[in-house]
């Protein structure tokens, strides 16, 4: 149990879920499925007022603060996407480096697995 939501319980011991508590929940399973972590969410949740309702506005200033992350996330996917093929054959798999070091992808020609170590260039292999 992560204590996102915080359900009133019966007598019984049993969980009882208001409105707000189940669109809190939504917001939880659909982070969590988009891969962001439960302490992201945790985060993104406490934004929102407690011992009340959150309101509409109190939604969009949390959607427009986890946009912001999704968007972020969004272009380093795109990123991987766009060059993995080219940059996975030197084995570094530096996004921001690869490209640099292995132009063409040159280091292929001296076998797999991985050719650079912190701070080498194609010179010195």
């Amino acid at each position: 149990e992560q204590r996102l939501v915080q359900p009133h319980r019966t007598a019984a011991g049993h969980r009882v879920f208001t409105r707000a508590d189940i669109r809190r929940l939504s917001f939880v399973m659909v982070a969590q499925r988009l891969g962001f972590s439960i302490s992201d969410i945790r985060e993104a949740l406490s934004s929102l007022p407690e011992g009340r309702t959150p309101t509409k506005t109190d939604w969009t200033r949390l959607g427009q603060s986890f946009r912001a992350a999704l968007d972020e996330r969004i272009a380093g996917l795109t990123d991987l996407r766009d060059k993995l093929d080219s940059c996975i054959g030197c084995g570094c798999l530096s996004l921001k480096a690869c490209m640099l070091h292995n132009t063409e992808d040159v280091v292929a020609s001296r076998g797999t697995g991985p050719r650079y170590l912190l701070g080498d260039s194609p010179t010195d292999i």
